[in-house]
């Protein structure tokens, strides 16, 4: 038996997106790299990360919004599908797009590292190059793990050139398009 690589994926996108329509509510499904893959249900201070970053993108970016949980197209060829925590993008950039959208009009995907194993490989690396092969110009990850904020930046030949890591409670700039200054404080709060 051969094994599956990227390559070789584990299933064609048409095949995991009727396994993901199919999959229970309370399990979330992703195509990373050819490989299906579980996300993991957010905790209390998870949420609570994704609702204070919702409230700064709308104090200072009141024309975007930062989606919750929408599906992306991302990798290579629109071969991947991903559920960001939050995607930034212009109000209502989603309309009509149906469940697993383009990541061309995304300013921003943001993810929030959860408790589990798999959060090394998938939100840091996995995660992080499926958004630069995207051409998502920012991708912030906000790293409960060792309390930081990750600002990758400026995406190109599927790889952010730039990228910043500050602890909670620095000033964080989000570069443009987004153009957002973070005060972090709050985010101690949640560490645990």
């Amino acid at each position: 038996m051969t094994p599956r690589t990227p390559a070789r994926p584990q299933m064609s996108v048409d095949e995991f997106e009727e396994l993901a329509r199919r999959a229970p509510e309370m399990v979330r499904l992703e195509f990373i790299n050819g490989k299906v893959q579980v996300k993991s249900v957010p905790d209390g201070n998870h949420g609570e990360i994704v609702k204070w970053l919702q409230k700064r993108c709308m104090q200072f970016r009141p024309e975007l919004w930062l989606y919750a949980e929408q599906g992306l197209c991302v990798d290579t060829y629109r071969k991947g599908r991903a559920r960001p925590d939050g995607a930034l993008a212009p109000d209502d950039y989603f309309v009509g797009q149906g469940e697993w959208s383009g990541a061309d009009g995304v300013l921003m995907a943001v993810e929030v590292t959860s408790r589990d194993g798999d959060t090394e490989k998938r939100d840091r690396i996995e995660k992080r190059d499926g958004y630069a092969a995207a051409g998502i110009p920012v991708y912030l990850l906000i790293d409960r793990d060792v309390s930081s904020l990750t600002v990758h930046a400026e995406p190109e030949k599927g790889e952010y050139r730039s990228v910043t890591i500050r602890p909670f409670g620095a000033v964080v700039e989000l570069p443009d398009p987004v153009g957002i200054t973070l005060e972090t404080e709050k985010l101690k709060d949640y560490a645990d």
